[in-house]
């Protein structure tokens, strides 16, 4: 149910991979890896693209057009196919595990012949993997801290793949006859970082042509059990999807219960008890009589409880019963409220699409700002010059405003030195609208250290926010190890904002941290970190995080007026 986009875009990391792990030309590899990201980032679909439509796309010449015509024409790459046939199996899983390479996990075969992430874990533990060169006891530690990442992500799936599978099958039962309302529930309603299952409800009189639908969807790969309350079936990629069909009365009431939490759901049942009532996912009713009281809506079954209806990014049993309960739940911020995204790349460094491009797409969403803020030179990578900043400069202010009046803020994304240092000296950063400064690098410094780092950072009168501050990928990489409770007080007391990074392997900060920092008076910026036009879209995933932390339209300095705005990024000066 992926876009032909996304398909490709995962076969040519694979491929490059695989190539990796025989001991192919690194080059080759990295030129796959960088066609990959840009079909991923493309924004028209590649199934109507022709051979020279595809080539027109960056870094996909015509040796890598002709695969990815092969793929839409028959399913498979041959390519692919031949390489996968070489390595075993088990090599390729060693590789799922965050910090361990290709030749690592190659290595692990040929010596050990280790292949599987539970056989390294049980060699590890045995000390087997003492005597193996570049095995050492820290590379040995970061393995087993990566094979826990690996488990605790388990079978669930991100956030924006889950999404994607669930407003697909929505859409496709909405369409059976007889429906009267469809929707997702669970972990993903509450817009959880990953899923583990989908839970889809439909209201209708008759059950069993939805669940016909369902079993009969193109992506569903196995029907695991099939009722008339309930069905349940597993797609191509492995995500189970609960179908359960309620007579049209109980849709409010079957919302609530399947949204959970568990933990929130026992709050509001405990509270009906208290009043006598009983709370299913059938409705609120009196105990005694058995008298339905409110079924219909979420709203219906809330107020009888004498509750405001509470957002499901809030129902973790955080304490937004009590706040229900006291008036004083939070408004949070939606996408609606967002004016413009602070953080964002053109293919003057490592983003797909020309600043005029990223300008365009950005007004068309509406934004009455946007900043382009592409990567400085201390992320060498990107070939950065004072020279090539102040081009962009210059063109950023031509287009300024000639997008239904949306103005243009010149930025960038500065490099967080070791020290707390950034690129580029004071004066040269004066010339800046707005600046995100970030981890990039040396990700394993001490607690100490990595917290001083921060906090200097948060000192630089030019820097305006922190970017994914902790640096973690999701279920790849962890974040970095300081005193986030010093660095937290240090962004309020500086007046430096903490990015909340859309990006759906990042969502950075996590909502965790948002509730810590937000109690120290920390404002925030939900931003894409865009590389591509669809990466704009992004945002959806940043303002579900946010709302997780409570974040109200004033906690968060994208949602305010320009003349706000420019004045929170003055700091003082």
């Amino acid at each position: 149910m992926a876009r032909p986009n996304d398909e490709v875009e995962a076969l040519l990391r694979e491929y490059a991979d695989l190539i990796a792990i025989t001991g192919g030309d690194a080059f080759k590899a990295r030129a796959y890896e960088k066609a990959a990201r840009a079909i991923g980032g493309y924004p028209a679909d590649i199934a109507k693209l022709d051979e020279h439509g595809l080539r027109e796309i960056p870094n996909v010449g015509r040796s890598i057009a002709d695969k990815v015509i092969e793929y839409l024409r028959t399913g498979k790459m041959a390519v692919v196919e031949e390489r996968r046939a070489k390595i075993p199996a088990g090599v390729r899983e060693l590789i799922t595990i965050p910090g361990l390479g290709p030749k690592k996990a190659l290595r692990l075969y040929e010596d050990l012949r280790i292949s599987s992430v539970s056989e390294l874990a049980a060699a590890i533990e045995a000390d087997a993997l003492a005597d193996l060169k570049g095995f050492g006891v820290k590379t040995q530690d970061n393995i087993r801290h990566g094979i826990e990442l690996l488990r605790q992500a388990g079978a669930r799936v991100p956030l924006a793949l889950a999404l994607d599978t669930a407003e697909e099958i929505v859409a496709e039962l909405a369409g059976v006859t007889g429906c009267k309302r469809c929707a997702y529930a669970g972990s993903l309603r509450r817009m959880r970082e990953t899923v583990g299952d989908l839970d889809v409800l439909v209201a209708a009189q008759r059950s069993e042509p939805f669940m016909a639908a369902l079993c009969e969807l193109p992506a569903t790969a196995e029907v695991v059990a099939r009722g008339s309350k309930k069905t349940s079936v597993r797609t191509a990629r492995g995500l189970q999807v609960d179908l359960r069909v309620v007579p049209p009365p109980s849709w409010g009431a079957a919302m609530q219960y399947f949204t959970g939490s568990k933990a929130h759901n026992i709050r509001t049942r405990t509270l009906a008890v208290h009043q006598g009532l009983k709370l299913s996912e059938y409705g609120l009713f009196h105990a005694e009589s058995g008298d339905s009281l409110a079924s219909r809506t979420e709203e219906e079954v809330y107020t009888r409880l004498g509750l405001p209806w509470i957002a499901p990014t809030l129902r973790e049993d955080r304490g937004e019963i009590e706040a229900a309960l006291h008036g004083e739940l939070p408004a949070v911020v939606t996408e609606k409220d967002i004016r413009g995204d602070l953080h964002t790349h053109t293919d003057l460094t490592d983003g797909l699409a020309p600043l005029e491009e990223m300008v365009a797409a950005a007004a068309e969403r509406g934004y009455a700002y946007y900043a382009v803020t592409d990567h400085a030179p201390g992320l060498f990578m990107q070939r950065m010059t004072e020279e090539k900043i102040l081009t962009q400069r210059e063109r950023l202010r031509e287009l300024d405003g000639a997008h239904h009046g949306m103005r243009l803020l010149h930025g960038a994304e500065l490099n967080i030195d070791p020290d707390g240092g950034v690129d580029w000296p004071a004066d040269f950063l004066a010339g800046f609208d707005v600046c995100v400064a970030s981890l990039h690098s040396h990700f394993d410094l001490g607690r100490e250290a990595m917290t001083r780092r921060l906090v200097r950072a948060c000192e630089n009168p030019y820097v305006h926010v922190i970017g994914h501050p902790t640096t973690r990928l999701i279920g790849r990489r962890p974040g970095v190890d300081a005193d986030w409770d010093e660095v937290f007080a240090a962004c309020a007391r500086t007046g430096t904002a903490l990015e909340v990074n859309a990006q759906p392997d990042r969502l950075d900060l996590r909502d965790e941290d948002i509730l810590r920092a937000r109690e120290h008076g920390v404002r925030f910026a939900v931003n894409t970190d865009a590389h591509s036009v669809p990466h704009l879209a992004q945002l959806r995933y940043g303002v579900g995080t946010a709302q997780r932390g409570w974040l109200t339209r004033d906690d968060v300095i994208n949602t305010w007026p320009l003349t706000r705005l420019r004045r929170f990024l003055r700091k003082g000066r």
